[in-house]
């Protein structure tokens, strides 16, 4: 017998385990495959829906900004109203241009009361506006009782609010002598209310401002727009500027009350509570309006509700008060 014949002939078993061993070392040297998915298993995530319970269409998340995927109803809301109020105000406008005609005396033969029950209202428009912002307002405080309502357009080429704040002073002892009344309220949207708090607080206006109203009024300075830096009037309204580091200077005994409306979907205001009064020497009560923007502040039918009880206190209080966290809820 031969050496050939007498090898060993590998059997079934030993043949079996050398197949099994190269599978392994293939599979080994191969990438690893994905699992197949399930039937009942969805192969794509569904996108992350609005918060208005709207699912976006897949991958459309992925094209917007972030954003726009976490837009509330209630911000959704306020900016339609702004849209709407930019566009009324804007068909407006040229009606405020001029500035306003002062009401004639009244007739020396005419009785009247020894003492007028409400100081007159005087209204100072913001940035860049008009007395026809106040439109609305107008007729909701006129409408609430005898009281003498007067609008003051200053230039939107001014370029100093201590130069506004001058005129506004001059423009309230017209007020004064014309109606024979040792007071006025103020109500001063914006920027108005910045020129109105110079005047009270650095040019002696206490004793002449019963109460100054402001609305969404840049108190410690808003950052928005920083494009708008051009303008030295804007320039004034930034945090930090000489202007708003002069307003923070001490004011012991003055005389004038301060209502301070802001909102927390102002994006005028950034970061909105720069709209709130923050003095330890003014009597101050801050007051939050939630649901609506900038330029809702003095046409919202809550907010003039709310400016007339503002008007309608008698005396002032003895201590400042804070209503950032109570306000006004609108939408």
């Amino acid at each position: 017998m031969t050496r050939a014949a007498q090898a060993p002939t590998p059997t079934a078993q030993t043949r079996t385990r050398e197949q099994s061993g190269r599978t392994r070392d293939q599979a080994q040297d191969s990438p690893t495959a994905p699992p197949a998915p399930a039937a009942n298993t969805p192969t794509s995530t569904p996108s992350p829906p609005l918060p208005l319970g709207l699912p976006l269409p897949f991958g459309l998340n992925r094209l917007l900004p972030a954003c726009l995927t976490t837009l509330s109803t209630a911000l959704l809301k306020a900016t339609a109203l702004e849209l709407a109020i930019l566009a009324g105000h804007l068909l407006l406008y040229p009606t405020g241009v001029r500035q306003e005609r002062p009401a004639p005396p009244p007739d020396d033969e005419t009785p009247r009361l020894p003492t007028q029950p409400r100081p007159p209202v005087v209204l100072l428009h913001g940035f860049i506006d008009n007395r026809s912002v106040f439109v609305l307002l107008r007729r909701a405080l006129s409408g609430h009782g005898a009281r003498s309502l007067t609008s003051l357009n200053y230039s939107p080429l001014t370029c100093d609010i201590r130069t506004a704040a001058e005129l506004l002073g001059r423009h309230i002892e017209d007020v004064c002598e014309r109606t024979g009344s040792r007071e006025v309220d103020v109500v001063g949207h914006s920027l108005g209310g910045l020129i109105a708090r110079y005047y009270v607080q650095r040019l002696g206006g206490d004793t002449r401002v019963r109460t100054l109203v402001t609305l969404g009024t840049p108190h410690g300075g808003t950052r928005a727009v920083p494009l708008a830096n051009a303008h030295p009037i804007v320039r004034q309204m930034r945090p930090g500027s000489a202007l708003v580091e002069e307003l923070k200077r001490p004011a012991p005994g003055c005389r004038t009350r301060f209502v301070s409306f802001w909102s927390d979907l102002d994006h005028v205001m950034d970061p909105p509570e720069t709209a709130c009064v923050d003095h330890p020497d003014l009597r101050v009560r801050n007051v939050r309006v939630t649901g609506i923007g900038h330029l809702a502040l003095p046409v919202h039918p809550a907010v003039a509700a709310g400016i007339r009880d503002a008007l309608d206190v008698d005396g002032h209080p003895d201590s400042a008060s804070d209503t950032r966290r109570n306000g006004l809820t609108v939408a």
